[in-house]
């Protein structure tokens, strides 16, 4: 398919085309095109690092839009929907409308396993758009291409509709054979009708807080910190 129908889908005509062609362009892809050349070199013509990019310019588009939109909200109810905006499933969801997966470059193998319906590359993919998107245009057209694209998700995040992440912490230490995390209230603030909680996680080897205007969303937070703690205990150091 031509790029340009997805420039028409995107909303954005580059002015550097070969930006949106990385931005679409799978590691798997890259690899077997690159017979004899450096990782670096390599690195230069898949995603990757432009995911990095935009996965920042959506985290302060989102923390923006959520902000103005609820000016009254504590820091972990706007947390927990922002965790919801930027999550994978949401991102592979924006990726399958805008048909990403048609446009992508991606090894033989990747393709054979399904590769262009995998949630994970799509969510990928739409980061790597958007950044794509800042270095052509700059903030304001990554910001317009996220408001528009992402409208009907800001609509429907409020903290009761975000994910469950009490259920997801306790899930992930069942699979690491762990025990239940357990949550503590460690201390409050502010008057009685406008009072903000603060609680702590704790799990075998370690513990994580969270703070809301209620008990349970300042444990849905720390239940969200808590996970982004594990994955990063699995990822590799550099």
């Amino acid at each position: 398919m031509k790029l340009t129908e997805l420039e028409r889908t995107l909303g954005h005509n580059f002015k550097k085309i070969d930006l949106l062609e990385r931005a679409l362009t799978h590691r798997s892809w890259a690899h077997e095109n690159s017979s004899g050349a450096s990782e670096r070199e390599i690195a230069l013509r898949e995603n990757e690092s432009l995911e990095f990019v935009g996965d920042s310019v959506l985290g302060l588009v989102v923390a923006e839009g959520l902000f103005l939109k609820n000016p009254s909200f504590a820091e972990g109810e706007l947390t927990l929907m922002k965790h919801r905006l930027v999550s994978t499933k949401t991102l592979a969801r924006i990726g399958a409308n805008l048909k990403l997966g048609d446009f992508l470059r991606m090894g033989r193998g990747e393709e054979k396993t399904g590769g262009r319906e995998k949630p994970a590359i799509l969510a990928d993919t739409v980061e790597a758009v958007i950044a794509a998107i800042f270095f052509d245009a700059g903030y304001a057209a990554a910001r317009a291409f996220v408001e528009s694209t992402f409208a009907g998700e800001f609509q429907e995040a409020t903290p009761a509709a975000s994910v469950d992440y009490k259920s997801l912490l306790q899930e992930r230490l069942q699979s690491r054979q762990m025990a239940a995390p357990e949550y503590k209230v460690v201390r409050t603030e502010g008057a009685p009708h406008e009072r903000t909680f603060f609680v702590e996680a704790v799990w075998e080897g370690g513990r994580a807080e969270g703070n809301g205007t209620s008990i349970k969303a300042a444990e849905m937070m720390a239940a969200a910190e808590a996970i982004e703690t594990l994955d990063g205990d699995t990822k590799p150091k550099l």
